[in-house]
């Protein structure tokens, strides 16, 4: 979908790949120029899930070192949930509903060291040492000391170590009739990210020192991306650089600089985001933000004769949430008409609403893909669409395709 032109004018990534500075200049081992294709959205729309599932289908597997250092961001992930969930629990004025003695006892244990804690003031508690051997690989003590606080971040790092202590506390909250059956359902709220349900579900697991993620665990582990990082693979013959960058309002100042030279776009939002609001602004509606940030891609001249593909993603997130939450009681779609909990309907009025930012008359439905990006099988399929498409829409403006 070539878009129109316009009439006018904290923490480090355990992505182990480095940016390129010749991304967009160099040539491929095969003497073919490579197809460059970058990856945009707001931030945890799931761009840089698509990224993980792109190395598991085309890339090498992940080693030792890499996985452990998922394990500790997954534990640093809980940490965060559980401190979302406490003070939601606290927000809500639903104390009073803890059950048991156990139950207030884990609740008053994590508001005290997770929740009420400064970012200064966790870092300021930390070890200060390198990750114990419970967080390390085989082998891990011939590597360089810090190597795992270096990858995840301190923050990571340090809110791991609160895991390890705090982790049956965490268990026994989440367990709760009150957090499963008052505070989880208004999850949007607090913006808990919703697949860290399968960590808090499987604590005990995670707690094990012999914990290694598996693939599934990457995909659903968060991390901010602040710095791009790009990865090469060469598919059926054809080489392609995939380039990931950050979604967030601080990071979007750095976006120009991956601009040049690149062969399409895969715009990422996340369907299920319409009744949450920013991180960074609390006012603005998440989908309407990812809305707008797709108008301007579609009518930055940079990208007039590039496709620019679609992926409405968490399609399995919005298909439970529209069962509770009304997609016509969120202020910026008081105007859908139903029916409430269809999930075609509700596909088919947000995909209409970023058609209306498109200016390019030769778009096309195929250009647009309604996606799960933790589903490996599902993103292999939209995928394959996505490069037949590219490398289609290359060989029509080279004028090899008519």
């Amino acid at each position: 979908m070539g878009c129109g032109q316009s009439k006018d004018p904290s923490v480090i990534g355990v992505a182990h790949e480095d940016v390129d500075p010749g991304w967009g200049t160099k040539k491929p081992q095969n003497g073919g120029d490579a197809v460059k294709m970058l990856l945009l959205g707001a931030g945890e729309s799931g761009k840089s899930t698509i990224f993980k599932q792109m190395r598991i289908l085309h890339g090498k597997p992940r080693d030792d070192a890499e996985r452990a250092t998922f394990a500790i961001v997954i534990r640093s992930n809980v940490v965060t949930a559980a401190r979302q969930l406490a003070n939601s629990l606290r927000m809500l004025g639903l104390e009073e509903e803890l059950a048991s003695e156990e139950e207030r006892e884990a609740y008053e244990e994590i508001l005290t060291n997770i929740v009420d804690v400064s970012k200064a003031a966790l870092l300021k508690n930390g070890s200060g040492q390198p990750m114990s051997n419970a967080y390390a690989p085989p082998g891990a003590e011939n590597m360089q000391q810090g190597y795992y606080k270096t990858k995840a971040g301190e923050v990571a790092c340090r809110e791991a170590e609160l895991f390890s202590e705090y982790w049956k506390m965490i268990e026994t909250l989440w367990k709760s009739d009150v957090i499963q059956q008052s505070v989880w359902p208004k999850r949007a709220t607090a913006n808990i990210i919703d697949g860290h349900k399968k960590f808090l579900d499987e604590i005990e697991t995670i707690a094990d020192s012999g914990f290694v993620p598996g693939d599934e665990d990457i995909l659903l582990a968060r991390v901010r991306t602040t710095d791009a990082t790009v990865e090469k693979y060469h598919i059926q013959g054809v080489d392609f650089e995939i380039k990931d960058v950050g979604g967030q309002r601080a990071e979007r100042k750095k976006w120009i600089e991956s601009w040049e030279s690149v062969d399409a776009v895969i715009f990422v939002a996340a369907l299920s985001e319409y009744d949450q609001s920013l991180n960074e602004a609390r006012r603005t509606n998440r989908m309407v933000e990812a809305i707008e940030l797709f108008r301007s891609v579609c009518n930055n001249r940079q990208f007039a004769d590039k496709p620019v593909l679609l992926f409405l993603n968490k399609k399995d997130i919005f298909m439970e949430k529209i069962l509770y939450s009304d997609i016509g009681l969120q202020a910026p779609f008081r105007d859908f008409q139903g029916p409430a909990k269809d999930f075609d309907a509700g596909v088919n009025y947000f995909k209409l609403k970023f058609e209306d930012c498109i200016n390019d008359p030769e778009h096309q439905d195929s250009f647009i893909h309604v996606t799960e990006a933790t589903d490996t099988e599902n993103m292999e399929f939209v995928l394959e669409s996505s490069r037949t498409i590219i490398l289609q829409d290359n060989l029509k403006r080279s004028g090899l395709l008519g």
